[in-house]
């Protein structure tokens, strides 16, 4: 009996051996092809990756959940460098940007980096590049970033929000985040997902991700899912998720401190960040703040109705004097 027990242990030790290795081959892949396409900034030892352009008052792009600066390399900050000096970033873990902590890096943990250590990071390389007073703008779950960047300084312009998280939600995210943002299935569950994760799944999410609208075509191509996919973006990712609400729960409490003009852009058919739930209250808790809703519009507002948030960044830079 002991015999047939440490075969199978042995068959079991194979078995994931072996998607190790075809994770750390499809995360090589993922390295020859979406390689950088900015600069590594060192912030006290964490290399962030950052992507500039353009001349102008400065603006700062943060992206969402599962995402990298190529979100915004795709099209939108075309549309922006005649008319600002853009910034964008990787946020921890994601793209090219290194973990915070070594907990954060580890397998077996549930260690991640809170929205205020996110701006912290973020805020430190934008110094090394020489931004000023910058329009901070960010997605989903940068939205939540750019308030605890407003949190953290006040030499700042103004916020802008589109589709940003803002408020606790009730409910959980789903199994998927629960299990892959947990120590146990951070280390066994996400190597067999970076591994085998078929395309028509990849598909799928894109659409939900833009739905109702559909993604642009060309997008996924550019935006490069495989560096999402690597173990260590998937962990980070899915702890920052995971764990996000108790932080928000915090943060909201002090959105009455905000001063400084915070513009936001949403959709009211996004069923990933509603909008009843999280910006349509910031009015009530920030002073000013103006929220712009898009009528039938889902998640991905900058790429599918990009002028309206050209709009609300304008708005931001009038209403710090910045024109």
């Amino acid at each position: 009996m002991k015999t047939g027990l440490f075969f199978l242990l042995g068959i079991g030790v194979l078995c994931f051996a072996a998607v190790q290795l075809f994770a750390l081959k499809r995360e090589r892949d993922a390295a020859a092809a979406y390689p950088p396409t900015g600069q590594l900034v060192d912030v006290d030892g964490v290399a962030v990756h950052a992507v500039q352009m353009g001349s102008g008052p400065d603006l700062v792009l943060i992206h969402g959940a599962s995402g990298n600066t190529r979100d915004y390399t795709f099209a939108f900050a075309d549309l922006v460098r005649d008319r600002y000096r853009v910034t964008i970033l990787d946020r921890p873990g994601l793209g090219w940007t290194e973990q915070i902590a070594p907990e954060h890096k580890a397998a077996w943990s549930t260690g991640h980096a809170d929205p205020r250590a996110q701006a912290r990071l973020l805020r430190g390389a934008t110094d090394q590049l020489g931004v000023e007073n910058p329009i901070v703008l960010g997605h989903s779950f940068g939205g939540i970033v750019a308030l605890a960047w407003a949190l953290e300084y006040d030499d700042l312009a103004g916020v802008v929000s589109v589709a940003g998280v803002a408020n606790p939600w009730p409910g959980d995210l789903g199994w998927t985040y629960t299990v892959n943002g947990s120590a146990w299935g951070g280390a066994l569950v996400v190597p067999v997902l970076s591994a085998f994760v078929p395309q028509s799944y990849i598909d799928s999410a894109l659409a939900s991700i833009f739905a109702p609208q559909t993604a642009p075509d060309g997008y996924l191509e550019h935006v490069g899912p495989a560096l999402t996919l690597r173990r260590a973006s998937m962990r980070a990712n899915a702890r920052q998720v995971n764990w996000l609400r108790p932080h928000v729960v915090e943060m909201s409490a002090q959105y009455g401190s905000i001063t400084v003009p915070v513009e936001v852009v949403h959709g009211d058919a996004d069923t990933i960040v509603p909008l009843a739930v999280h910006s349509a209250k910031l009015p009530d808790q920030i002073e000013g703040a103006s929220v712009t809703v898009l009528e039938g519009v889902g998640h991905m507002p900058h790429h599918t109705h990009p002028r309206s948030v050209i709009a609300a960044i304008d708005r931001v830079a009038e209403r710090a004097g910045l024109r």
